[in-house]
């Protein structure tokens, strides 16, 4: 069967795939451009999220558009989603289980987008999409290429509110992620 982007907003908002779609207040979609050749995927939407059904509000959300800003992007001009659609209580991690029974939903995002970079936002992201060994502190800023498409990872825009010093370099993998995709358009 081929999916919309309807069809999927429509099973996210009735999924009870998790014990999480008894929890949340809103599933949390994907945003941005359906045209967008990056992807930036986290792990889980936070508490804001949760209440507004919007990925990146709140203050990880004002530091994700400086370092968009910075590097001459806006949310206009990409796609943001996370692996897991609904809030962890207690901004936990999202279980095993969780992620697996969402991935289904990320796939068919990634498949309707077909973007030609994909930016992990965190450990938990680059973990389930790129490796389960990697490791965000020594990794980050790194490329590996599959299926015609640059993935790299870096910090997740929480990690610079508990530690501010993170921020320019968070910047410097942000504007590589922008030279990546000029190289990668030629």
């Amino acid at each position: 069967m081929q999916y919309t982007w309807n069809d999927i907003e429509q099973h996210i908002a009735a999924c009870t795939c998790c014990p999480l779609s008894r929890t949340r207040n809103r599933p949390v979609m994907g945003r941005g451009s359906h045209q967008a050749d990056i992807m930036l995927i986290a792990e889980a939407p936070g508490g804001q999220e949760d209440q507004q059904g919007i990925p990146f509000v709140g203050r990880s959300g004002e530091i994700l558009d400086s370092l968009l800003r910075d590097c001459g992007l806006t949310r206009e001009e990409i796609y943001i989603t996370n692996i897991v659609k609904c809030h962890p209580p207690g901004n936990r991690d999202p279980k095993d289980e969780e992620k697996e029974a969402c991935f289904p939903y990320l796939k068919y995002e990634t498949y309707l987008l077909k973007p030609k970079i994909i930016v992990c936002l965190g450990r938990v992201a680059a973990q389930r999409i790129i490796s389960a060994d990697f490791r965000i502190t020594r990794q980050h800023g790194t490329w590996i290429y599959r299926k015609n498409c640059a993935l790299t990872a870096t910090y997740h825009p929480s990690a610079i509110l508990r530690d501010p010093s993170k921020y320019e370099m968070v910047k410097e993998d942000f504007y590589e992620i922008v030279k990546k995709k000029t190289e990668w358009m030629d």
